[in-house]
């Protein structure tokens, strides 16, 4: 075979496992939000808005600690596996000992300083535990970054996009009659718990057992400072996507915590779509930045951030345009989230790009991306917090001034985006971008139909919800499917091409 022959094969490979990865992602997102949906229905409508909001600082606080828990390993992983002879088994073993460290360290802080996570409240005991699920929902997102490098994405999507969901949404349902106060709290521990046992058995079916392993100290700090640059990153990019949420908690009342939080639950589900790539696309750039084939890791990312595009806007429009009738499943107060939902869902689609380049500077510029990455964020609090105050000063509502952190996530990850696209395209010496016109004509299409289903009385936003935003979907996805999608992008919904077939655009 020839060079070029066995790199021909190679991007057939590669576009296999991205493809693959990208079908059970749609797949995983579509359950996600079937799943999602009662919890918030239930949290919204029974606990009311002032109790999500109380549950909803815990659970910000939780999550951050469980992501500074897992110090980039999720990513770090397809390095560790390339770079080492060891059982792979062994490695994952290494990074659940590191996770377990900085875990302890963060559950040890929340729960010496329960007000931190409350914020003044009257936590229950069993509410004060929450920090000791901290490690649970770090040790599950290393193991199912493992079986992804493995190319088992169905994992993920079984733990996370089903198991998960509808354990929080049932014990949230359950525990209402008895535990009012703090069902919520419990309802996220007991989904933390059963996510992590749906990780493991198949992480142990798949690697097995660790016989012989034994816990190394200075194994462990070495891949802990290995993975620091990519813990920074990771933390910035969680910290971009929830800062907005801590500079609400901070300066408004609970009941707009709680609806802030769900219109923020409602726009993350689309950024799922491209944190579940990291794992698949992550080893696939590590093998092309081996051979150094840099024209393949640019095509790579522009597939992907095609795929990534066109899923995230077609989510924004579906969700955003029948904004009111969204919010609205969770209670009439909700609504008043609706211009806060939007900007968060066209945030996600903007910042997609940036989000897509940044996995493949944390292997090749790991400093400068982290640069900028912090600059963005300082931008954004700053941003954030002049619009609250410029729109409080001149009286407008509150809901007005709620909606300001995120208007200003919407330009700073816009922002972030152009600028990680550009300096990725400078080092790649190709074009990384994966947008496509398309897209415009799309989106225009899908907004006229969907602003005549919004046009309807408001006693048929039943009508909106079932068959407009079906009739949205159809139209975007039908234009990109006609005039947008090549022979690699239709590899998501059907056979692989052969190898013949297969040209990576340029």
């Amino acid at each position: 075979m020839t060079a070029a022959a066995g790199g021909v094969d190679k991007d057939a490979d590669n576009l296999t496992a991205l493809a693959k990865g990208g079908r059970t992602n749609i797949t995983g997102f579509a359950l996600r939000l079937l799943a999602r949906a009662p919890f918030l229905i239930i949290a919204g409508r029974w606990y009311g808005a002032d109790l999500l909001g109380t549950f909803a600082r815990a659970a910000l606080f939780a999550d951050a600690a469980a992501l500074l828990a897992t110090f980039g390993l999720k990513r770090g992983l397809a390095q560790a596996f390339s770079a080492a002879d060891r059982p792979h088994v062994h490695i994952v073993m290494d990074c659940l000992a590191v996770a377990l460290g900085v875990a302890l360290v963060g559950t040890a802080g929340l729960l010496a300083l329960p007000d931190l996570m409350f914020h003044g409240g009257n936590p229950t005991r069993l509410e004060r535990l929450m920090p000791c699920v901290i490690i649970a929902s770090a040790w599950a997102d290393i193991m199912l970054a493992a079986l992804a490098y493995r190319h088992n994405v169905r994992a993920a999507v079984t733990a996370r996009a089903i198991i998960e969901p509808l354990t929080i949404s049932i014990a949230a349902a359950c525990l209402y009659p008895f535990a009012r106060h703090d069902g919520l709290v419990l309802a996220y521990m007991l989904s933390m718990i059963v996510a992590l046992w749906a990780s493991a058995v198949p992480f142990f079916k798949s690697f097995g057992w660790p016989h012989g392993w034994r816990p190394h100290p200075t194994k462990i700090v070495a891949l802990a400072r290995r993975n620091a640059p990519l813990a920074g990153a990771d933390t910035l990019e969680w910290g971009t996507r929830n800062v907005d949420r801590l500079i609400i908690f901070l300066m408004f009342e609970p009941k707009i915590v709680g609806i802030y939080w769900t219109a923020q639950q409602v726009a993350s589900l689309p950024g799922k779509l491209k944190t579940s790539f990291d794992p698949i696309l992550g080893p696939v750039i590590t093998a092309s930045l081996a051979r150094n084939d840099h024209e393949s890791v640019a095509a790579q990312v522009r597939q992907v951030g095609f795929w990534i595009l066109a899923a995230q806007v077609g989510l924004a429009l579906m969700l955003s345009i029948p904004g009111k009738a969204v919010m609205g499943l969770s209670g009439p107060e909700f609504v008043s989230g609706t211009a806060a939902m939007a900007f968060l869902l066209i945030a996600e689609a903007a910042a997609s790009t940036g989000a897509v380049c940044e996995s493949a500077l944390v292997y090749i510029a790991r400093l400068r991306n982290l640069m900028i990455s912090i600059t963005t964020l300082c931008l954004q609090v700053a941003l954030s917090l002049v619009l609250i105050y410029v729109m409080r000063s001149h009286g407008w509502p509150v809901p007005y001034q709620a909606a300001g952190p995120a208007l200003a996530l919407l330009l700073s990850v816009t922002l972030t985006s152009i600028i990680k696209s550009t300096y990725l395209s400078r080092l790649l010496h190709a074009r990384v971008s994966g947008f496509r016109l398309p897209l415009v004509w799309a989106a225009l299409a899908a907004i006229i139909v969907g602003t005549a289903f919004t046009a309807l009385p408001r006693h048929y936003e039943w009508v909106e919800l079932l068959i407009g935003i079906p009739a949205i979907a159809a139209t975007y996805f039908y234009i990109l499917f006609k005039w947008a999608f090549g022979p690699e992008d239709r590899a998501l919904f059907g056979k692989i091409p052969g190898v013949a077939e297969v040209v990576l655009p340029a």
